[in-house]
């Protein structure tokens, strides 16, 4: 069993942490089920790394051992909503870590209540405001089976209760939806007809006199002397 001081480690760390797109994946993966630190991420990672090893050691048994081994591990995961009742160990090979981020209580209320973000979620649970049954439960990364998850509601004097609501569709952002939208509204509307300040049509013009008086040189004639 080993020193409870000593506890072994049940997560490890990717063999290159600082690769670009690994970082960009495991940032995106946070942002979107809410997690606080990487290592939440890489505890799931390690725990679907253990059960895919499992699958793939039931399938190098033989036929004898692998039908009476096999349903323990499925009947394992399905409880916890993982997979399906009629899965096989093909399913099991092909689970993600959305899979797994998908059954933790933070996830799950975030979806039942309709939190706005899952950190909102987080929040909650992590400040009392969810029961399961009749007991508080304040881990957000608390896997709900699938007896649980419809006891899982809001305590009687949480503040949530007046808060959220049910959002009516599915279309846009969260923070603009319930919004109140008045049928008529009315509008001042801008007279038809407008005086419009017209030039005159005739305009008096100064005309320069049609005749106009020529000085013209006298024409001179010459006087010939024979």
């Amino acid at each position: 069993m080993g020193d409870t001081k000593n506890f072994r480690r049940v997560w490890k760390k990717p063999k290159r942490p600082l690769n670009f797109d690994l970082k960009m994946e495991e940032l995106k993966i946070l942002g979107t089920f809410g997690l606080k630190t990487k290592r939440e991420l890489w505890k799931a990672r390690t725990e679907l790394s253990r059960v895919r090893n499992q699958a793939r050691s039931l399938l190098a048994l033989r036929q004898e051992v692998r039908e009476k081994e096999e349903p323990i591990l499925l009947n394992s995961l399905s409880k916890v909503g993982y997979v399906q009742v009629d899965a096989t160990l093909d399913d099991v090979l092909n689970l993600e870590l959305s899979d797994l981020f998908s059954r933790r209580l933070q996830t799950i209320v975030q979806k039942k209540f309709y939190f706005k973000t899952p950190y909102q979620a987080r929040q909650a649970v992590s400040h009392g405001h969810i029961l399961i049954g009749d007991r508080i439960v304040n881990i957000p990364s608390y896997v709900v089976s699938v007896e649980e998850e419809p006891k899982v509601k809001l305590t009687t004097e949480s503040i949530f209760n007046e808060i959220l609501s049910e959002p009516e569709s599915n279309l846009g952002s969260p923070e603009t939806e319930n919004i109140v939208i008045p049928a008529e509204e009315v509008k001042a509307e801008a007279p038809a007809e407008e005086v419009k300040a017209e030039a005159p049509a005739e305009e008096v013009k100064a005309e320069a006199p049609a005749e106009e008086v020529k000085a013209e040189a006298p024409a001179e004639e010459k006087v010939s002397t024979e």
